[in-house]
Order: C-alpha cells, then sequence, then structure tokens
C-alpha cells in the first residue's frame, strides 16, 4: 500500500540488463577425493601462524605478484573489487612505516589500550617496537575503496568494500602460506600515516598492513590453542 505522502509518486520499476555469460570452469572430485583435499588443506593451513621473527632473506617479486593475484580473484561486492595492494620492498620507504607505526603503537600502549586490551595481548607478548617492518623482505598495505570517483569526479558508490577487502585479505594470507612464506596481519590505529608515505588517494582507506618473508632460523611463536570445531560450528 502506498503512504499518503507518496499519493503522486511515480512507480518506478527495475528491469535487470542483459549481461554476456561465460561456461562456468569448475572441477568436480569424488567424495573421497573431495576430503582428502579438504583434509590436506585444513591440515597445511592450521600449521600457519602470525611470526614476528622475520629473515632478511629477499624473496621473489614475482611470487609476491602471483599471490596478489590470487587475492584478486576474491569475491566482491556488485564484483567492484575495491581492493588496493601496495608492495613495499624499498628499505627507505620500510623505515618510514615503521617509524610512523611505532608512533602510533606508543600512543596506543600508553594512553588508548584499556587494562582489559592490555591483558588479552599479555600472553602474545606484543609491545611497541615493530622491528619487523624494516627485518621483512615485503610489506604489504592492502586498501580499500570508500568510494570511487567517475570521470566527471563525481563519487561512486562501493558496496561492502570491506567485506570484500577482508575476503581478498584471506585469500592473499592463504596464498602467502601456501607459497611458503610466513605472514603478520599489523594493524596499527590509526593507518592514515599510509595514504602519506604511500601517496594513496583520499578514497582509499588502509585496512591491513601485511608483514611477508621467510621467518627467522631461530623464530619462535606463543604457545596458543585454538576452538574445537564445535566451539565455532553449528550445524542445523
Amino acid at each position: 500500500m502506498r503512504a499518503i505522502g507518496d499519493a503522486k509518486r511515480p512507480v518506478t520499476q527495475f528491469t535487470p540488463m542483459a549481461h554476456p555469460t561465460i561456461p562456468l570452469q569448475f572441477q568436480r572430485f569424488q567424495e573421497a577425493e573431495m576430503q582428502a583435499r579438504a583434509e590436506a588443506f585444513r591440515s597445511d593451513i592450521a600449521r600457519r601462524r602470525t611470526v614476528r621473527d622475520f629473515s632478511a632473506e629477499a624473496v621473489p617479486r614475482a611470487l609476491i605478484e602471483t599471490c596478489l593475484a590470487a587475492a584478486g580473484s576474491a569475491p566482491s561486492g556488485a564484483n567492484q573489487q575495491p581492493w588496493r595492494f601496495v608492495a613495499v620492498s624499498d628499505a627507505a620507504v620500510k623505515k618510514h612505516i615503521r617509524e610512523a607505526a611505532e608512533a602510533e603503537e606508543r600512543e596506543f600502549y600508553a594512553r588508548r589500550a584499556t587494562d582489559a586490551w592490555r591483558a588479552a595481548l599479555a600472553p602474545l607478548g606484543t609491545d611497541a617496537e615493530k622491528p619487523f617492518l624494516e627485518t621483512a623482505p615485503w610489506l604489504i598495505a592492502v586498501f580499500y575503496e570508500a568510494y570511487a570517483l567517475d570521470a566527471q569526479g563525481n563519487r561512486d558508490k562501493r558496496y561492502y568494500p570491506m567485506d570484500s577487502v577482508g575476503i581478498a585479505s584471506g585469500f592473499l594470507i592463504a596464498a602467502l602460506h601456501h607459497a611458503g612464506l610466513a605472514t603478520l596481519t599489523h594493524t596499527p590505529s590509526p593507518m592514515a600515516f599510509l595514504n602519506t608515505i604511500l601517496g594513496r588517494p583520499d578514497n582509499e582507506r588502509p585496512f591491513l598492513l601485511l608483514v611477508v618473508g621467510y621467518p627467522a632460523a631461530d623464530a619462535r611463536v606463543p604457545a596458543i590453542s585454538r576452538k574445537s570445531l564445535s566451539e565455532i560450528a553449528v550445524f542445523v
């Protein structure tokens, strides 16, 4: 029923536009092989750990490019693909990023973090010092488009950009792990310094700073446990 105030408002009907399609490239496996593949992936991805002790050993750019291409295959709202990845290997730029990140981290640990937050971080042994931002061969700054600009400079809406970029970041972390590299997800807050240092436009917002490389020979990680399937999944 049309509201009284809408009595003279014309009714607009949405007509879907026809778009070209292509055949789906889908490979199906026998159930036993499906289960084996799922088990193999679960076992491999379960070995992934956040690393804070990195080797300075070089990692080929081609390897980073391939993993970024894999991340770019993620699904996104309206297929707008609102992610932007900036891969940094330049030592001077990494140093600049470290200095800016540590400034935000010192403010966080000194003033912004609540006692409960500090207590939650305590078992991980983290602090404001982030040497891995210079040691690791690659930093990948992940941005999302909050909006786009058309040829006339008008804003073009982006649908679910943070959700989409979160999925793409998961793809990227899995791809890097699968390739044999270690990662660390770093999110100093705020991260606007990344726009300044990396020359990114105002419509792009920092989402994640991913540290990438080989772990140091003597790298150690916190002794943590993961929740069981029954704690994280419900079947209805």
